[in-house]
C-alpha cells in the first residue's frame, strides 16, 4: 500500500530531533513524523505526528526534501517549535506490542553521518540547507 508519509528537520542549538528506533536488535534514527491521511496535506501530517511522537507543537517552514524511499513519497521540513513539552508525545505506535522502542532524542546535527539514519539520503539535503 503507498502511504506518503511527511516529516519535520527540527534543528535547534546545533542538535537536531530525532527518534531513536531498536527494533528486532536494529538500531537507527528516523526524524518526527509519519503517514499522511484522508484529506490531509503531507505539512498537516507532519504538525500532527510531530506533535504526538514528541509532544511538540511546530510550525512548518519550508520544503528541505522528497524523496522516493520504500515505495512512497517523503516529504521533510523544515520546521522550528512554537510550543510543547519535548519527548511528551503519546503516540499510538509507542505502545503498540512488538513495534520495539521509541526514544525521542536531541543529536549534535554534525554526528548525523555518524548514525544509523533512514533514510539516509536526507543527510545531504540537510547539511546544504543548514550549511554544515
Amino acid at each position: 500500500m503507498i502511504r506518503n508519509r511527511g516529516a519535520a528537520i527540527i534543528v535547534q542549538e546545533g542538535k537536531i530531533a530525532l527518534i531513536k528506533r531498536i527494533r528486532e536488535e536494529e538500531t537507527y534514527y528516523v526524524f518526527p513524523g509519519g503517514g499522511v491521511e484522508e484529506g490531509e496535506t503531507p505539512e498537516e501530517a507532519t504538525k500532527r505526528e510531530v506533535y504526538e511522537e514528541l509532544g511538540l507543537h511546530i510550525k512548518v517552514e519550508h520544503l528541505i526534501a522528497k524523496v522516493k524511499y520504500k515505495g512512497n513519497e517523503y516529504y521533510y521540513y523544515g520546521a522550528y517549535i512554537t510550543g510543547g513539552v519535548f519527548g511528551s508525545g503519546t503516540a499510538e505506535e509507542f505502545q503498540r506490542e512488538g513495534r520495539g522502542s521509541y526514544i525521542p532524542l536531541w543529536l549534535p546535527i554534525n554526528e548525523l553521518e555518524k548514525v544509523n539514519i533512514k533514510p539516509y539520503e536526507v543527510v545531504g539535503n540537510i547539511f546544504n540547507h543548514y550549511k554544515i
